[in-house]
């Protein structure tokens, strides 16, 4: 007998209004535990009135048919395993539309790598060994790199660096590029180093003019030491056989004469010279054409500045080379005008020239037939023409010799011989190259003519105690005076005090030196007597044109002064008691126009502790 739980139909209203005997059904209860009791139903007695529903008794055609295709049937499950084969590679081959095209692809080339909008990955290709796909060589290489040896197939990771399915062992420099194209595959390269890597483009900002930007012309900074060998200056050599990379084209109203204020100073520092130097700096010079800046000190080696603002050079004023000369304690270096030779000499018995276009250094050992009285070259001075030498020679007692020798065949030409008690302190070319002006340490100055080979005329300096430095600048009209055409003259004393002479007012009353028999007058009054120096002036330096000049000495700190031309006065707002000078011990003008911009002249003073400051006067 089969025990189950009775599930009864709900009783309706129909069900409900039937007759008794109709709504009764015979039940069965068979005795259980306690808790519980079973309810038997007898199926066969069960009877329901006329209020069920007659549809569900048979299924009609269409829901007999929707059950048989969601369900199947058994039919159905008979007849396909009799159609069921295992040979499936058989129905695939047979039926070319179920083929997909990649199966003859490699393992890597199954993944996608998710890109940005717009962005495309092209094919990878081998990059150089040198450089790495960079312009610039790689600053390292490491020589076990082509020893190593790499299985790509052995390691699970490396895999996807193959190329194909065969590839397997790589050495040290493959498997350094695959690694980076995988990175460069993952992490697409931005557009900052896309620029970096690539050439710089033919057209750069410049400083002005048509300034060459060829690839030849990017080095900077190239330094030279040698030892008593000549050095390699091809990046110089280079630099400096296309003048047109440091020549500026004049602006407009460059052409002019501008006039200076005076008393107060139009004036703006500028970036330093990079670095410092390991000694003071006792010669500073600028050249004639080219925007460069020549420097040397008792640490035997000679500095060659760029001056260039940031950018587009990579710093501010940058090193273009440097040359170090084993055992010789520079004290003068120049630039020979009209040429991209360089002079340079030491407290020895021999000069250097370097010539910065072969980069060949020219050793001169000796002047032919006066070694005696030349035994040290330290102090000389090239003509405003670049065609001649003045070399001061071994002071004597009572007096002092200046050999001039020729340039272009470094033989001796000339010699002009001076009494003066204590010797020579200084002398200096007209700015006509066509004399020497020589200051005694007594105080009296003596005019020398090449032409003539003698002294034309000498005269005494006012009040002058111990002459220690003299200057000439300007220039006048009288362009056949006998003295050469420089207005300025002026004199330094070790008492500090300074004389600035008007050579100009000299020529315009000729009459009056009609009885002295010279062109000037034998104790002429200076124009202007400056004592806001306290200590022996060590360097004087006049402008381009004439219209300023810089008084300083090195035994006092920022000891330095600005005078004005022609009025002879000293400015008032420069240099004041901020203004980073130290001790100077070098000095030297540039003019606008080398510099470029709206610029009357450049100012660059060194001093003991091995800087280089630059001022720009407007």
């Amino acid at each position: 007998m089969a025990t189950k739980t009775l599930n009864r139909p709900a009783a309706t209203l129909e069900t409900w209004n039937a007759p008794q005997e109709t709504r009764q059904t015979e039940l069965q209860v068979r005795p259980g535990s306690d808790d519980e009791e079973e309810v038997v139903e007898n199926d066969s007695e069960i009877e329901f009135g006329p209020g069920h529903d007659d549809e569900e008794e048979a299924k009609d055609d269409d829901e007999a048919e929707l059950e048989r295709l969601v369900f199947g049937d058994s039919d159905g499950f008979r007849q396909n395993l009799k159609n069921f084969s295992l040979d499936t590679e058989k129905d695939e081959g047979e039926d070319g539309a179920d083929s997909t095209g990649l199966e003859g692809l490699d393992d890597a080339a199954l993944f996608v790598t998710d890109l940005a909008p717009g962005e495309v990955v092209g094919p990878a290709t081998t990059t150089d060994d040198e450089g790495q796909g960079s312009r610039h060589p790689a600053a390292w290489e490491d020589s076990d790199d082509e020893r190593l040896v790499v299985s790509l197939a052995t390691v699970p990771r490396l895999r996807k660096l193959r190329l194909s399915e065969a590839d397997d062992l790589v050495n040290g420099k493959e498997y350094s590029k695959r690694l980076q194209r995988q990175f460069e595959l993952l992490t697409p390269r931005p557009e900052w180093a896309t620029h970096a890597s690539q050439k710089p483009a033919r057209k750069r900002r410049r400083l002005s003019g048509d300034i060459s930007s060829s690839d030849e012309e990017a080095g900077y900074a190239d330094d030279m030491d040698v030892d008593n060998e000549v050095p390699n200056t091809a990046p110089l050599a280079k630099l400096l056989q296309d003048a047109q990379t440091l020549v500026r084209e004049p602006e407009k109203g460059a052409g002019k004469k501008r006039k200076i204020r005076p008393e107060t100073l139009d004036i703006q520092r500028t970036k330093d010279i990079p670095g410092i130097q390991p000694s003071a700096i006792t010669s500073l010079s600028f050249h004639s054409k080219h925007p460069l800046l020549l420097s040397s000190g008792p640490s035997s080696t000679l500095y060659l500045h760029h001056l260039a603002s940031s950018p587009p050079a990579p710093i501010p004023n940058p090193l273009l080379t440097s040359l170090h000369i084993h055992g010789a304690p520079l004290s003068t270096t120049a630039f020979q005008p009209h040429s991209t030779r360089i002079f340079l000499s030491a407290r020895r018995r021999f000069f250097h020239i370097w010539d910065l276009e072969t980069g060949q250094v020219e050793k001169i050992t000796r002047v032919y037939g006066h070694q005696h009285e030349q035994r040290s070259m330290e102090r000389f001075k090239l003509s405003p023409d670049g065609k001649s030498m003045a070399l001061l020679g071994s002071a004597r007692k009572g007096g002092g010799v200046i050999n001039i020798l020729s340039t272009a065949t470094l033989q001796w030409q000339s010699q002009v011989r001076l009494e003066s008690r204590g010797g020579i302190a200084e002398f200096c070319w007209w700015r006509d190259s066509r004399g020497l002006c020589i200051a005694g340490k007594n105080g009296e100055i003596s005019e020398w003519s090449v032409a003539e080979q003698r002294i034309v005329a000498r005269w005494q300096d006012e009040g002058a105690v111990g002459t220690t430095t003299l200057a000439l600048g300007g220039q006048h009209e009288f362009v056949k005076s006998p003295i050469g055409t420089d207005r300025w003259i002026s004199i330094g004393s070790s008492s500090g005090i300074v004389n600035i002479y008007d050579r100009r007012a000299w020529l315009a009353e000729p009459s009056k030196l009609a009885t002295v028999g010279q062109p000037t007058p034998t104790n002429p009054s200076p124009a202007k007597t400056l004592d806001h120096l306290t200590t022996p002036t060590s360097h004087l330096a006049f402008s381009h044109d004439g219209q300023m000049m810089v008084m300083a000495s090195k035994w006092k700190r920022d000891a330095l002064r600005m005078v004005h031309l022609p009025s002879c006065t000293v400015f008032k707002n420069w240099p004041t008691d901020k203004t980073p000078l130290g001790r100077v011990t070098g000095v030297a003008f540039c003019e606008g126009s080398v510099v470029g911009g709206d610029v009357y002249a450049a100012l660059a003073v060194a001093n003991e502790q091995g800087k280089i400051r630059v001022w720009e006067m407007r």
